[in-house]
């Protein structure tokens, strides 16, 4: 029960802030919605007009029982589906069981209390007169046939009907969803809710009066179940029978906690409980009181609006207990670090026609990310808990805690930051200048940051992987990000392995395998600083005394590929060269596969000699000088290629655009 707790605290904590009112926290006994139409009356219960909503969702009245309802019934205080709330929905054939009376007789109660609310008793007065549908018939919100009846035609009746007569479609039709079953669009699922116009009232919308809201809260406190030991609090309090659900969005099921009823026998051999053993003793199974089911749940519900990250019905969510920000684990520090790390993502100087290394970008990178961290950390309390929780549900109707930590402040921001450091390298991003101008301008960086979750399952496996594989990729990533657990060697290998198969990528996705380039490099080098027996650590950039073969031959490749590109680049031409061709046999058999891409270098030197004199004598002075590097023995292996010698390439070819791009500004 510690999620729960912890949820409990965060409601009673979020509560006492300030936020809009679109971001508070929702009151308990309430339930989001979709709305389709809105009808507004007078405070006597007078119709007024009606009208479609589109895309509104509403915190409606709910009792503990319709709050979860998914089928028989189980009607709402207040807003509800034309079934519910129509006392002549049969009369215009409606499909379903009318229950106007179970409704109305719940309106009755509340109306009749010591809560009573003036705007709840205008919607009575009106309901009772019972022409809901007829009125909505007459203001053209609701549509019926000849003999009429409501409309429930299917997508082919609605293309018929109006697409082909090019009249607009109504837009009840646009805004509920079909029946499963029938596939046909029954206007009886239409939830309702209630305008009520009083004179001097500034919150018409009875789902933006506060005052309704607490009479409600009120009341249903007063008529609440049997007391009994909150296992959460510790303290005799009204026990819940059923737990919230639509915790991810209006139309979910899933429910985190849930019981079947006595008849079920879901628990058989377990619990001898019956109607009357609960009624006189309580249940035996744990119990939770109603307020803090209520307050957990809104709690989550709250926080996986605002920070939840989503992948399907999986989420991930990151909170403290006290209400302040904390940095998001799955976040991509590019978003929320763009313009701090772009400062630092300028070219390092050439120094005596080598980089230099003083002013390292990880260093820099580093710098940026303290100060940045540290802001987060001002915020938070020595003694403050952050959670971390991750859900998903492998059915409609039942959700799963998958994963949970509790941290102190220093312990979590130390790990957030260890793997935005550890797991750092040179990232393709674009951003754009000149925006909202006719001719927009998006310029390509290479910032020094770690990649997102999201990037590296699509590293890994390709934007066509399937959500079950997206979910496990991230409940592995998500303990290396928060817990400093070493990165697991198999997706390392397959982000390697993909991107060293450059010739699987289109010629209009090279800009994506580049991405994924930066991406396996981060991955390898974060593996290696974790690697739990051999722990290694690589500079960000080229290390010219890094002499280990994988490492060298990493640089060959990128020698070569660049004396084949500038050769290309004199005589207008534009195709992959032979080292990005053989880069997959070249990982595998570097011995061998070298020979080839010397001899195809053969006529593209010639070319050089008679164009670019001056750059093909460096570039073989340079290409000389890394094979002389060689032990002996190791350049003639040919065993393949760790991820090592990626990291090698992108930085020797980083090492030349540097270059090119500093020559470009002495001249």
């Amino acid at each position: 029960m510690s999620w729960m707790a912890k949820l409990y605290e965060t409601y009673e904590t979020g509560i006492q802030l300030d936020p809009p009112d679109s971001d508070q926290l929702m009151p308990i006994s309430h339930t989001l919605q979709n709305a389709h139409i809105k009808i507004t009356i007078d405070g006597e219960g007078g119709f007024r007009r009606a009208e479609v909503l589109e895309k509104t969702q509403i915190v409606l009245p709910a009792t503990e029982k319709s709050a979860g309802r998914s089928s028989g019934e189980a009607p709402h205080p207040l807003a509800d589906k034309i079934q519910y709330i129509a006392k002549d929905y049969l009369e215009y054939g409606g499909k379903k069981k009318g229950f106007f009376n179970g409704y109305l007789n719940q309106l009755d109660k509340w109306c009749n209390s010591n809560y009573s609310h003036a705007k709840a008793r205008a919607v009575k007065r009106y309901l009772e007169k019972g022409s809901v549908i007829k009125d909505l018939v007459e203001s053209r919100v609701l549509f019926v046939d000849s003999k009429d009846n409501l409309l429930c035609p299917t997508t082919d009746d609605l293309k018929r009907n109006f697409d082909h007569k090019n009249e607009n479609r109504p837009k009840i039709f646009s805004v509920i969803n079909k029946d499963d079953k029938t596939k046909k669009y029954d206007q009886g699922n239409a939830l309702v809710c209630w305008c009520v116009e009083i004179p001097g009232d500034v919150a018409s919308n009875t789902w933006e009066d506060h005052s309704l809201q607490d009479s409600w809260v009120k009341y249903e406190s007063e008529n609440s179940n049997q007391n009994g030991l909150c296992y959460v609090t510790g303290k005799e309090m009204p026990l819940a029978v059923n737990h919230p659900a639509k915790l991810r969005h209006t139309g979910d099921k899933a429910k985190l906690v849930s019981s079947n009823d006595i008849s079920g026998y879901t628990f058989r051999g377990r619990f001898t409980d019956n109607k009357k053993s609960i009624e006189k003793f309580g249940a035996q199974s744990v119990g939770v009181a109603f307020e803090v089911t209520q307050k957990a749940h809104n709690a989550l519900r709250w926080l996986i609006s605002r920070q939840g990250f989503r992948n399907g019905d999986q989420v991930i969510i990151a909170w403290a207990v006290s209400g302040a920000d904390i940095p998001q684990p799955m976040e991509d520090i590019w978003d929320t670090m763009s313009e701090e790390i772009q400062e630092v993502s300028i070219p390092l100087p050439v120094v005596d026609n080598k980089i230099d290394h003083t002013n390292d970008l990880g260093q820099s990178f580093s710098l940026a990310l303290g100060k940045y961290m540290a802001g987060y950390k001002a915020k938070l309390q020595a003694t403050d808990n952050i959670i971390i929780m991750g859900l998903d549900s492998a059915t409609p109707g039942r959700m799963a805690v998958t994963y949970y930590q509790e941290f102190f402040p220093d312990d979590y921001i130390e790990r957030i930051s260890r793997w935005y450091k550890e797991f750092s390298w040179y990232q393709r991003h674009k951003i754009e200048e000149d925006v909202g101008k006719v001719k927009p301008v998006s310029r390509t960086v290479w910032p020094v940051c770690s990649p997102s979750p999201r990037a590296i399952w699509e590293a890994v496996y390709g934007s066509t992987i399937n959500d079950s594989l997206k979910k496990s990729t991230i409940e592995r990533i998500l303990p290396c990000i928060v817990e400093a657990r070493p990165f697991p060697h198999d997706l390392v290998e397959k982000a390697v392995r993909r991107v060293s198969n450059r010739s699987a990528y289109k010629s209009d996705e090279q800009w994506l395998w580049e991405k994924h380039l930066g991406i396996a490099c981060a991955l390898y080098r974060g593996f290696c600083k974790r690697h739990p027996k051999q722990s290694k650590e690589y500079i960000m950039g080229l290390d010219e005394d890094n002499n280990s073969r994988d490492y060298l031959y990493g640089r060959l490749l990128a020698i070569a590929e660049r004396i084949e590109d500038v050769s290309l680049s004199v005589s207008g031409e534009s195709r992959t060269t032979t080292a990005g061709r053989l880069m997959q046999r070249f990982a595998d058999r570097p011995t061998s596969t070298w020979r080839n891409i010397e001899l195809a270098l053969q006529p593209y030197i010639q070319r050089l000699k008679n164009n670019r004199a001056g750059f093909l004598h460096n570039i073989q002075i340079l290409l000389d000088e890394v094979m002389g590097k060689f032990e002996a023995g190791e350049f003639t292996h040919d065993k393949s290629l760790s991820g090592e010698f990626l990291l090698a390439y992108h930085a020797q070819r980083f090492d030349f655009r540097n270059k090119k791009q500093s020559n470009e500004n002495n001249e």
